[in-house]
């Protein structure tokens, strides 16, 4: 019996794989594999949501114009800059779709967010990865590798999975490199964590450079992973361009609701997020004293570059409960949870050994 014809590529193209949990003999669990946020919503949060629930028989609003007003007066940026989606991935996903075509290329560093060549691929562009330079986005490379195909350029800032950040001035540079007609995302999923005060704010970049956008979401510090909700600041044409791409509805009505209780109740969120980028000090912080090289880091988490060892790395800190999250022979990326989550962590690390 013969099977529909499917779009070759999709022959060519490994599945996503999500962080997963994992659990220890003794029973406890610690996932620490996909950069959430340790804390639960807040009680002004959850109530907002309790009430949304009340109305799921009902569409949501399909402009979700609430929400965009409530990011567009937080950031202080027009109504018309903003462009909603569920997660920033798809968000990232509609980006591609506004530029992607056959022969057009998109330029990122590579290792980065592991959706982009997935997401290059389904939108039939061609795949430009410029390699790290010292677990950092080498732009200077990156701005060599521009040719008249490039349409799309990501830098994802705080980067994932290395936490390294590229900061102002080299920055600036960059985008005075790459032309008007080039779309620039400035992936800044990881922006509530940062604490270097020379890594820009990708808003106050965009605002005169019409060819820049900002990409950013709720998921982490914000603790809204399972809703998702994601966000693009850019100017007119381009968020016009990737709202026309957007699916009806595509943002739910309790993740809007909780999107906006969350901005309002900001103050006291980041109260959470400065105890993580504690955690997340104090974390490398004792690795390093264990051994281990481990990169600064701006982001929710730590970076380990271990090669060969990456699969029994990951596999003995199962045994200890704590799921991270590895890639391939490269290294694993481990996220700051709470504290004994962290605890069982580093004495995992500490007895398999640098």
């Amino acid at each position: 019996m013969s099977t529909p014809r499917f779009r070759a590529v999709l022959d060519t193209m490994p599945p996503y794989k999500p962080g997963k949990a994992v659990v220890a003999p003794d029973g406890r669990s610690f996932k620490l594999s996909s950069n959430e946020s340790p804390f639960g919503p807040l009680p002004s949060v959850r109530e907002a949501i309790a009430e949304a629930a009340t109305q799921i028989h009902r569409y949501p609003d399909p402009a979700a114009v609430a929400l965009t007003e409530a990011l567009a007066e937080r950031f202080a940026v027009p109504y018309e800059h903003v462009a909603l989606g569920p997660g920033s991935v798809t968000v990232a996903q509609q980006i591609f779709e506004t530029v992607g075509e056959p022969g057009a290329e998109a330029i990122y560093a590579w290792r980065s967010f592991e959706a982009y060549p997935l997401l290059a691929d389904l939108a039939g562009m061609t795949s430009v990865q410029v390699p790290l330079d010292d677990e950092t986005h080498d732009l200077d490379a990156m701005a060599g590798a521009i040719t008249d195909a490039t349409r799309l350029i990501f830098v994802c800032n705080p980067n994932n999975p290395t936490g390294t950040v590229n900061r102002s001035a080299e920055l600036v540079k960059f985008l005075d490199r790459v032309p008007d007609d080039v779309l620039v995302i400035l992936d800044e999923a990881y922006r509530e964590y940062v604490r270097d005060e020379d890594v820009p704010d990708g808003l106050t970049l965009y605002r005169d450079r019409p060819n820049v956008a900002v990409l950013r979401t709720f998921s982490k510090a914000y603790g809204l992973a399972g809703l998702r909700v994601g966000y693009l600041v850019g100017h007119e044409p381009v968020a016009a361009a990737v709202r026309k791409t957007t699916v009806p509805f595509a943002v739910n009505h309790i993740a809007q609701a909780a999107a906006i209780a969350s901005v309002k109740a900001e103050n006291e969120l980041l109260e959470r997020v400065e105890a993580v980028v504690k955690e997340r000090t104090r974390v490398r912080e004792a690795l390093i004293s264990q051994g281990w090289t481990i990169p600064p880091t701006e982001a929710n988490f730590v970076w380990m570059r271990l090669g060969d060892r990456t699969p029994d790395f990951a596999e003995f800190c199962a045994g200890y409960g704590v799921a991270v999250r590895p890639f391939g022979t490269e290294g694993a990326r481990v996220s700051i949870g709470d504290q004994e989550a962290n605890d069982t962590f580093l004495a995992a690390a500490e007895a398999f050994g640098v």
